[in-house]
């Protein structure tokens, strides 16, 4: 009685550049629990033969023209919770390693990786198990380790009152713009220096047109 072999891992490659696709496809043939099922050179198309392939396992490139692959990851992650998604990408900025992961992909992984670390990769997320290139696990570790950005805990009214001092307006013509009392607007911007960690208005303006806090 013969032992039924396993089923293949059905794969989707998306990437706009034909060279590339091609020589993942060419991969993916030396492996014989892994099938190609098919490629998309767009976000929009891998959002569509997705919804018709269900395929096991999406290579997604991250930096696209049409749609980059994190808005692509959330929409087929959204659409089919099952399929899982591997950002395979050339870049290892940390906004593109955080917007990937926040999108749903199980994975982040450089270009240059070899044919038997994908290989793990890709097998690692058909069972759910998550892989980074060291690059993006480092970028992690940066976004994570940096202090968080000022002025996150400012209230509504205190983000109108620091809105008016960067336009330049003190604190009797705030008050008159606002309609309140002058007291009550040196109290915000006490609170406003505090929350910010600074010591003067000028440099809570300075910090404001840094950090954008205010339109």
């Amino acid at each position: 009685m013969t032992t039924p072999s396993p089923a293949r891992i059905h794969v989707l490659i998306v990437d706009d550049h034909t060279m590339v696709r091609r020589g993942l496809a060419t991969f993916l043939k030396v492996f014989d629990d892994m099938e190609l099922v098919g490629e998309a050179a767009s976000g929009q198309a891998a959002i569509q033969l997705c919804a018709q392939l269900q395929p096991d396992v999406v290579l997604m490139d991250m930096v696209m023209p049409d749609m980059d692959g994190a808005a692509a990851t959330r929409l087929i992650r959204k659409q089919s919770p099952s399929i899982q998604v591997l950002a395979l990408t050339s870049f290892k900025e940390e906004i593109l390693v955080q917007s990937a992961l926040h999108a749903g992909a199980i994975g982040y992984l450089l270009k240059d990786i070899t044919a038997d670390e994908l290989a793990q990769a890709i097998r690692a997320a058909h069972a759910g198990r998550s892989t980074l290139s060291p690059e993006a696990a480092q970028a992690l570790v940066n976004a994570t380790s940096q202090p968080p950005t000022p002025g996150l805990n400012l209230t509504e009214r205190e983000l109108e009152v620091l809105s008016l001092m960067v336009d330049g307006l003190n604190n009797t013509q705030i008050a008159a713009r606002l309609t309140v009392s002058p007291s009550t607007v040196k109290s915000h911007v006490s609170n406003i220096l505090t929350k910010l960690g600074v010591a003067s208005r000028t440099e809570a303006v300075s910090l404001a047109l840094r950090n954008r806090l205010v339109a």
